[in-house]
C-alpha cells in the first residue's frame, strides 16, 4: 500500500484522543503482521486503548524508535469544509482532515516503508512505537516505556515524528497542567455571613498563579526557546450562577512550561499551596494533575542529531514551543529527537493537511535508516 492509502484508512479511524482505539491498533496490527512482523498490542490501565510496539529485524541488538501517536485532538471547531475522518486529495495536498499532519502521516509513512524493510538484511532493528492518549498530555507512552526492557535491547535513539517539516529538532519545554476545583456553600449573595464565596477564595490563588508567572519571566533562561524561561499561565475559570448566588464552587486549570533542567510540575507548587491553606478557611479543595511530561534536551554533537542531519540532509534546529514524548523517553535513558512530516501550524484547525511531497520524503528518511541499519 502507498503511504496515501495507508493515510486515508488512519484519517477514518476516529481515535481522538480519551476515548477507545481499538478499531485503528487492530488494522496496524493486521498489516504489519501481513508483512510478518511480530506485534505486541500493550493495553493501558484505561482498559479500552492500547499502545502498538513492534519490531523490524533481529531483536537481539541496539535499534531505533519510530515514535508516534494514534490519537488525534476532536474535529469539534468550525470551519471544516467536508468530513474530518474522510481523507480528500485535492492537489499536492492530502486534506485528511484530522490527524493528517498531527500525527498520522509520520504513521502513515513509516507503514508504507515497512515492506522495503522487512525485506532488508538488518544488523539493527527498527522499533515502531505507536501510542494512545498524547494528546492528553502523554498518558499513553509512559506504559509502553516501562515495558521496553522486555520488548527489546536498550535502543540507540528515538525518532518523535512529530510534524517538522523534515528538519530534525533538538528540543523542546517540558509541561504540566493541573485542574483545581474549590468548593465552598452557597447562599443569597445579601447575605454574604452564611455563605463560603469559592470564587472569593481562589482570588488568592489567582493572584499567586500571576506572580509567579512574573517571576518566571525574570530567568533562569535557555535562549534556544522563545520565549527563554518558562511559564506559567492560568487557562480557564469557571464558577458561579448568577450575580445574586453565592459561588458555591470554582474551577481553573493551569499549566506550567518549563526550559530544561527544571521540573514542569514543581512550578506548580507554589500555587498548589496556596490553594491548600484554603481548607482552614473552611474550603474544600481539590487538586487534579492533568498532564506532565519534561523538557526534551539533545546535545547538538550526539550521534542521533548527527544521524538525523545525515538522514535529511539539514542541520538539526536548537528548538520548537510545543512538546512531545521525546523527554519522556529521554528520561529513560534513551536519546530522542524530532523529525515529521508536515507543518505544526496545520495541526489542531479545520481542513488540516499534510503534502504528498512530504509524506514521500518522511517514507524515504524511513528507508534511509533502514538503509543505515544494514551496515
Amino acid at each position: 500500500m502507498q503511504a496515501a492509502e495507508i493515510l486515508g484508512k488512519l484519517v477514518g479511524f476516529r481515535s481522538v484522543v480519551g476515548l477507545p482505539n481499538d478499531d485503528a491498533v487492530s488494522w496496524i496490527r493486521g498489516y504489519l503482521e501481513s508483512h510478518g512482523i511480530a506485534v505486541d498490542v500493550l493495553p493501558g490501565p484505561e482498559g479500552d486503548r492500547s499502545n502498538i510496539f513492534a519490531t523490524i529485524g533481529p531483536k537481539e541488538a541496539h535499534g531505533y524508535i519510530l515514535s508516534g501517536h494514534m490519537d488525534v485532538v476532536p474535529a469539534t471547531e468550525a470551519g471544516w469544509t467536508s468530513d474530518p475522518f474522510i481523507l480528500r486529495a485535492e492537489g499536492g495536498r492530502l486534506y485528511g482532515r484530522r490527524g493528517t499532519t498531527d500525527m498520522k502521516g509520520f504513521l502513515a509513512a513509516g507503514l508504507a516503508a515497512v515492506p522495503k524493510l522487512a525485506a532488508m538484511p538488518l544488523r539493527r532493528p527498527l522499533h515502531l512505537a505507536f501510542s494512545y492518549d498524547e494528546e492528553a498530555g502523554c498518558r499513553g507512552v509512559p506504559h509502553m516505556i516501562a515495558r521496553m526492557p522486555e520488548l527489546c535491547r536498550q535502543p540507540l535513539g528515538a525518532i518523535i515524528g512529530e510534524p517538522s517539516g523534515m528538519r530534525a529538532i533538538r528540543a523542546h519545554k517540558g509541561k504540566a497542567a493541573a485542574r483545581l476545583t474549590v468548593r465552598g456553600r452557597s447562599g443569597h449573595s445579601s447575605r454574604p455571613d452564611q455563605g463560603l464565596n469559592a470564587i472569593h477564595g481562589v482570588a488568592g490563588v489567582l493572584t499567586q498563579a500571576v506572580a509567579e508567572a512574573v517571576r518566571l519571566a525574570g530567568g533562569p533562561f535557555e535562549h534556544v526557546f522563545e520565549p527563554p524561561y518558562s511559564s506559567l499561565q492560568i487557562g480557564t475559570v469557571k464558577g458561579g450562577q448568577a450575580v445574586n448566588i453565592i459561588p458555591d464552587s470554582c474551577e481553573v486549570e493551569l499549566e506550567a512550561r518549563a526550559i530544561s533542567g527544571v521540573d514542569p510540575a514543581e512550578l506548580l507548587t507554589p500555587v498548589r499551596k496556596i490553594a491548600e491553606a484554603l481548607t482552614a478557611l473552611g474550603f474544600e479543595v481539590e487538586w487534579h494533575e492533568l498532564s506532565a511530561y519534561p523538557a526534551l534536551s539533545l546535545e547538538p554533537h550526539a550521534p542521533l542529531a548527527a544521524l538525523l542531519e545525515a538522514l535529511t540532509g539539514r542541520e538539526p534546529l536548537p528548538a520548537v514551543s510545543y512538546g512531545t514524548e521525546g523527554g519522556l523517553f529521554q528520561r529513560a535513558g534513551i536519546d530522542a529527537i524530532i523529525c515529521g512530516p508536515g507543518d505544526i501550524g496545520r495541526a489542531h484547525k479545520a481542513d488540516e493537511y499534510i503534502l504528498i511531497d512530504e509524506l514521500m520524503a518522511c517514507q524515504a528518511m524511513i528507508e534511509a535508516l533502514g538503509a543505515h541499519c544494514i551496515a
